[in-house]
């Protein structure tokens, strides 16, 4: 009977430092590992926007589509820049005209005897040269200009990716400046983690990352940089310049939250990334050696 009861005991005993152990475990890492559920996935979204304005005539990509850089993504109406063109060539030529006149005039002043032409004559002719020389300088530049909208009128990809929020269509007016669609950089991926402040001291460039999508897949990848500042929401700016402070809670405060920026180091090819995809983040610090990198 009292063997019954030692062993009840025993075992009573060893489940309860097991469950205490096993509690404290989860503790430590939940509270003290450099880990978060917080994480982001992104990209640099590039927004592609006409630089001349015009009617678009053609629209051959379509929405999500991957692209090659240099590839055509829309084309303005090319007719009214190509007079332009024509416009500013036949200026240069009207300049180079003039251009040679006046040079041919100024030598020939040149080599008269002074007795004959003024001083202040060769000068005037020297000056008339110099300045339609000028004038014809000021028309080569703008048929570059002419030349510059023309291709222009070509919107191409700036780089390898994939076609998103497409807002334009054969027959729309594209102003110039104005967001038509995005491109997201394929090769641009990256994941913001944002770790509590307190977890902050264990973080290190450098340090090694283990990524897991809300979807499963693992990814790995490093920390690369930290950032060295956030929005304070206790005291924004209002239209008076002066503080806009929240009320103190004195019995809680919560940990802000930081962004990390982690550096996936390679994407498998069965791995389709989203900007905005949810991620845990996972650091492995790589120990008191690497504060110096931080």
């Amino acid at each position: 009977m009292k063997l019954k009861i030692a062993l009840r005991f025993i075992v009573t005993l060893l489940i309860f430092v097991l469950a205490v152990s096993l509690g404290r475990g989860l503790w430590v890492n939940y509270m003290d590992k450099p880990w978060t559920r917080d994480g982001r996935v992104r990209a640099d979204i590039i927004n592609v926007a006409a630089d001349v304005s015009g009617l678009v005539t053609q629209v051959p990509v379509r929405d999500n589509q991957h692209v090659r850089k240099g590839e055509l993504l829309l084309a303005i109406d090319a007719e009214r820049y190509r007079i332009a063109v024509k416009q500013a060539e036949a200026l240069v030529a009207a300049k180079r005209a003039a251009l040679t006149m006046r040079k041919a005039n100024a030598a020939r002043r040149a080599a008269m005897d002074e007795e004959v032409v003024s001083r202040e004559s060769l000068d005037d002719a020297s000056n008339t040269a110099s300045a339609a020389e000028a004038e014809y300088q000021q028309a080569l530049a703008g048929l570059d200009a002419a030349r510059l909208n023309l291709a222009r009128t070509q919107v191409r990809a700036p780089a390898d990716g994939y076609v998103t929020n497409l807002n334009v269509h054969a027959g729309d007016y594209a102003r110039a400046g104005e967001a038509k669609l995005a491109v997201v950089d394929q090769d641009s991926y990256w994941v913001f983690g944002y770790f509590e402040e307190t977890k902050l001291p264990l973080l290190h460039v450098g340090d090694a990352a283990e990524l897991q999508l809300m979807s499963g897949e693992r990814l790995s990848g490093h920390v690369e940089s930290i950032a060295r500042a956030i929005y304070d929401r206790d005291n924004p700016d209002t239209r008076q310049l002066v503080a806009d402070v929240n009320p103190t809670f004195n019995w809680v405060r919560l940990a802000q939250r930081v962004p990390v920026r982690i550096h996936i180091d390679k994407v498998p090819e069965d791995v389709r990334l989203s900007a905005g995809l949810t991620a845990t983040v996972i650091v492995k610090p790589a120990g008191p050696e690497a504060i110096g990198r931080s």
